[in-house]
């Protein structure tokens, strides 16, 4: 397995303003790796959706952050968004359809989720 390379490693604010900020940081260091055309729109998109997934899932009740990590890894461009929420539960008020895990399923060459009592998880790859 290939080393991972830190690239960039930010704390986000569990809200709205949180997600678009992420969004935004993570294209800028994509775009730096050499990511642009189609591919940059699935990592911002995926971004996207595991940043709003972390905000109304895991703090839909209290306050929280969510931590970004980009690194690079061989031929791939990893992100990993984390939060402290209660981990990944059903939810019958969710205002969500449901479709963000499976949507970035789609968007990345590969996704990982590790769900706990102490927080989710979610690591994404995509290749350069």
């Amino acid at each position: 397995m290939a080393e991972e390379e830190i690239r960039y490693r930010g704390t986000f604010p569990g809200t709205p303003l949180g997600v678009a900020a992420a969004r935004g940081e993570v294209e800028a260091v994509a775009r730096d790796c050499g990511i642009e055309g189609l591919a940059l729109g699935a990592v911002k998109l995926a971004v996207n959706e595991a940043v709003t997934n972390a905000v109304v899932h895991a703090y839909a009740q209290r306050d929280g952050k969510i931590a970004v990590t980009v690194a690079l890894t061989g031929d791939a461009l990893m992100v990993t968004v984390t939060d402290t929420g209660g981990g990944l539960l059903p939810r019958a008020d969710s205002p969500g359809l449901g479709v963000g895990l499976p949507l970035i399923a789609q968007l990345a060459d590969h996704l990982d989720v590790r769900s706990g009592d102490d927080g989710t998880e979610i690591r994404m790859s995509f290749r350069r």
